[in-house]
């Protein structure tokens, strides 16, 4: 009778953390970085850590930003999630948090249900259409579509 009890018990907390997990992951919302904090990322996600000074300083390489408006913009996506900080030591070192490709995968099914109205085929047809591509990019893509198609 004591064993079924146990067996009961733990097969019991087993589904309650299991439950409770999937309630948490459901809710679980994905954080969109804004155009500052995307900017910030790509430096993140080229250089793996960076200090803010390293950060400012590739951003001004195409943009005019100040010091203390990239420090609170890192700071900020700290607190959101977006990126870690490694605080060990007197000049802190920030590292993504977020991958390019999950990022880039939320963003582009975002934009392709919002702006293309879930047309994958417009996106193309735009994309291809205003901006010219390679020779090789249009390899690679029709490469893609070989593979697609193969699936």
């Amino acid at each position: 009778m004591t064993l079924n009890y146990l067996s009961l018990t733990l097969y019991y907390e087993i589904c309650r953390i299991f439950m409770a997990n999937q309630v948490f992951m459901s809710t679980v919302k994905y954080i969109k970085p804004t155009e500052s904090e995307l900017e910030i990322l790509q430096v993140l996600w080229a250089k793996g850590l960076a200090s803010v000074r390293e950060v400012h300083e590739e951003l001004s390489k195409t943009k005019d930003a100040g010091y203390t408006t990239t420090l609170k913009l890192m700071q900020i996506m700290n607190e959101k999630g977006l990126v870690k900080r490694d605080d060990s030591v007197k000049t802190h070192i920030y590292q993504a948090a977020v991958s390019r490709e999950k990022t880039q995968k939320h963003l582009l099914g975002k934009m392709i249900n919002t702006l293309f109205g879930g047309s994958t085929t417009q996106l193309v047809m735009q994309a291809l259409g205003n901006h010219k591509a390679s020779e090789v990019e249009l390899e690679e893509i029709q490469n893609l579509i070989n593979n697609l198609k193969k699936q």
